[in-house]
């Protein structure tokens, strides 16, 4: 397979597994090169952080999609207030907690029953009634849950 090919597969896994569709991958290119840092760790961290994701990596939603689902239709609160964009960057301290009403409840604790999943370090999950989760910080390289070089990726997109 040609270097080329391998560039363009890297790119086209991250952005099927995030769910992210090629003009706003171009976005979060265009804002990981304006970011301080390497390019490939920021545009990582900035996809990291978005909070279908972040839903996600709680356990709250059994796959992205699911996560995606949720915020759109409202089952979710950011800091105490009602978010339903799935692209929405969380901030270190952000409370990403579950709505209080029941429909929203069932949903979360059939996800969390499923599967006990591991929660990144730079998140905390709280184990109350009504599940909620903290964002200990921004993602770091480590923190990425997908397989991939991402100079791949910005060798592509740098083009």
């Amino acid at each position: 397979m040609r270097h080329a090919e391998v560039c363009l597969r890297a790119s086209q896994k991250v952005k099927h597994y995030y769910g992210v569709l090629e003009r706003q991958f171009r976005t979060y290119f265009a804002r990981a090169e304006r970011g301080k840092g390497n390019t490939g760790e920021v545009l990582m961290s900035l996809l990291e952080r978005r909070l279908d994701n972040v839903v996600h990596r709680l356990g709250f939603a059994a796959s992205r999609a699911a996560a995606r689902q949720m915020v759109m239709h409202g089952h979710i609160t950011v800091n105490g207030g009602r978010l339903d964009v799935p692209s929405y960057l969380v901030k270190a301290g952000d409370l990403v907690r579950v709505k209080n009403r029941a429909k929203s409840l069932q949903l979360v604790h059939a996800a969390l029953a499923d599967s006990r999943r591991d929660v990144p370090d730079f998140l905390s999950r709280a184990e109350s009634p009504i599940p909620e989760g903290r964002v200990d910080r921004l993602p770091g390289s480590d923190d990425v849950s997908i397989p991939v070089q991402a100079n791949l990726i910005i060798e592509l997109c740098s083009k």
